[in-house]
């Protein structure tokens, strides 16, 4: 049966409320864990080693939940795939705050796997906001509900210490309180999903819009790598830019921390580029999110790839010591990021056919977790073995062949 216009414009509307208020939840459940999980990997270890595989143990959780939640997408809905990722997410707290208390970081790396889930979740629900969206403005409501978590990576990493406190007075290990707190707010975010994303946006686009066959082949795995081959090379660009995009961030931020330490700059000021990169990250979106709709999705994913390729160059040039300059690279790099994000995405989702929307999301959340994982692992190795320079060349020719291409097809032809 179809749905009415009106009727659909309406549960639009109160799946962006929905989408952006659980966004914040598991922004912030996100933010509030992974602001202490590197610090307590190492303290319970011993080993700074260890504790740099906190955070990409969470990377690796979100990568591994992207396809399995894709497939539920694909068969039941957005509803059922985000509350399973938030709760994952606050199972994976939970657990967390477990092997705190038992100063086991044997238990904490996996337990962080499954913390990692809720952030799959966050990068989905960018895409359930488009299921229902008019073309004209997919891409605006694709870039509110990825606003909206600026709120919880802001307030999130505020709130580790009093939870901390708060424990430590009823005698229980600090670094539990962080955990369970984001246990708290994620299991808010998966029950606001389960109770609020009535209708399922994604059922209700497949009552009103013709259903294409699915390139998945019926009774294949939807939700696949697979899907790869049976994308357009529209789609393959949308997927390519925004994992580019997104490995050059976390290549080039992960070792702007260090590369500051090294000419002793304070934590607070290492704080203040980071801060102001992550703002650039998200405050920006709704202004991609605009230009994407007005100026088509490839020319603002052109305008990513350039500003990352600027970033690259003026963070990689900065000495150690210039905090200015690198702070003005990061927020290139930030707001690359975001047009990059918000453009691909809305480009993916308008070049597949509706049936095949959760499984091509589903691989582009896998390609760029696993890219951010190697963008932060080879950083490194870049950093120890050459230098911050060199990271800053290699991460700007990286993201170069995306401009170009983009460029080419822009000029070849206009997309609205």
């Amino acid at each position: 049966m179809k749905t009415a216009a009106p009727q659909v414009e309406h549960v639009q509307r109160k799946v962006l409320r929905v989408l952006t208020a659980t966004q914040v939840l598991g922004a912030a459940g996100m933010a509030i864990g992974l602001a202490v999980s590197t610090l307590i990997a190492a303290a319970l270890s011993g080993s700074d080693a260890v504790g740099g595989l906190a955070q990409t143990s969470a990377v690796v959780g979100a990568a591994v939940l992207a396809l399995p939640a894709a497939r539920l997408a694909a068969r039941r809905g957005r509803r059922p795939a985000l509350t399973l990722g938030y709760a994952v997410g606050a199972l994976g707290a939970v657990c967390a705050a477990v092997a705190v208390a038992s100063s086991s970081w044997q238990m904490l790396l996996p337990a962080l796997v499954l913390f990692g889930g809720a952030s799959s979740a966050n990068l989905a629900a960018r895409y359930a906001a488009t299921d229902l969206a008019h073309p004209h403005r997919r891409a605006r409501e694709l870039s509110k509900v990825v606003w909206a978590a600026t709120i919880g990576a802001v307030i999130g990493p505020n709130l580790a210490d009093p939870a901390g406190r708060v424990l430590a007075s009823a005698g229980l290990p600090v670094g539990a309180g962080p955990f369970l707190l984001a246990f708290v707010v994620l299991a808010l975010a998966a029950l606001g999903v389960w109770l609020g994303l009535r209708p399922d946006p994604l059922v209700v686009v497949r009552q009103t819009q013709p259903v294409v066959p699915s390139h998945c082949g019926g009774g294949g795995a939807p939700g696949g790598v697979g899907i790869w081959f049976s994308l357009t090379s529209t789609a393959r660009l949308a997927l390519i830019g925004v994992t580019l995009c997104h490995t050059a961030m976390v290549g080039l931020m992960s070792m702007t921390p260090v590369h500051m330490n090294h000419a002793g700059s304070s934590l607070r000021v290492v704080g203040v580029v980071i801060s102001l990169h992550i703002a650039a990250m998200y405050a920006a979106s709704p202004l991609f999110g605009w230009m994407a709709d007005r100026l088509g999705r490839i020319p603002v994913l052109a305008i990513g790839a350039s500003l990352v390729v600027a970033a690259s160059g003026i963070a990689g040039m900065a000495p150690s010591n210039e905090a200015p300059q690198l702070a003005a690279g990061l927020a290139l790099l930030g707001f690359g990021w975001s047009a990059g994000l918000v453009a691909g995405s809305a480009l993916l989702t308008e070049s597949v056919p509706v049936e095949d929307r959760p499984a091509a999301q589903g691989l582009s959340d896998l390609c760029m977790n696993a890219g951010g994982a190697v963008g932060g692992a080879v950083s490194g190795v870049v950093v120890t073995a050459w230098s911050y320079a060199s990271l800053g060349l290699i991460v700007g020719f990286t993201a170069l062949p995306l401009l170009v291409v983009c460029l080419f097809v822009t000029l070849r032809r206009p997309v609205g």
